[in-house]
């Protein structure tokens, strides 16, 4: 079995969209839980990835992404879950992480063949991320305690339908294991020959 890596979605946000007044008060309410799923991946020496929308600035890069997001009126749901310099970062333009990204290559130099997903919104984002994952034939699990919704009935059903159709596991992050290494390979910048 391969390691498994946390995937961070849209977690560094701005809030100045369209559902955001409706979607604070859920991510507010699963920050802890998203805090600690991070505090297990990096104790176990997990590989942490974070996937985020780039709010459409292309020429950003993840530096410019987190510095808007804290320079914003929500900063304090950003800063307990920054990434720290051993982080990952990845950009992405719609709503699966894996949707014209080099996420999956990526989980293929890390060796990564589990995922576990957290962030936001559970009925969009999160729910199409374990979609493609799943058909990629990575080991999906959503850390329910550190998701969080716009549309609450909307999400309950997405949490059921990743579990029943994708396979997915649905645990509060608590009972989320993450097996430490027994070797940290590190994603190449290109193939050698």
């Amino acid at each position: 079995m391969g390691r498994t890596a946390l995937i961070v979605i849209d977690m560094i946000n701005t809030y100045e969209h369209e559902d955001a007044d409706r979607l604070v008060e859920s991510v507010r309410a699963c920050l802890p839980g998203v805090c600690a799923v991070l505090h297990r991946a990096r104790a176990s020496d997990s590989p942490v990835i974070y996937v985020n929308d780039n709010f459409g600035q292309w020429r950003s890069h993840h530096g410019e992404i987190l510095q808007a997001a804290l320079a914003g009126k929500h900063s304090a749901l950003v800063e307990p879950i920054a990434p720290d310099e051993d982080s990952l970062f990845v950009v992405k333009a719609r709503h699966s992480v894996f949707f014209e990204t080099p996420l999956a290559y990526l989980l293929g130099q890390l060796d990564a063949e589990r995922v576990v997903l957290c962030g936001q919104v559970t009925e969009q984002c999160v729910l199409y991320s374990a979609l493609d994952a799943y058909i990629r034939h990575l080991d999906v699990v959503v850390a329910s305690d550190a998701v969080a919704h716009i549309d609450a009935d909307l999400a309950e059903a997405a949490l059921r339908m990743m579990e029943r159709n994708m396979s997915a596991h649905i645990s509060p992050g608590d009972n989320i294991t993450f097996d430490a290494p027994s070797h940290s390979p590190t994603p190449s910048n290109g193939d050698r020959t």
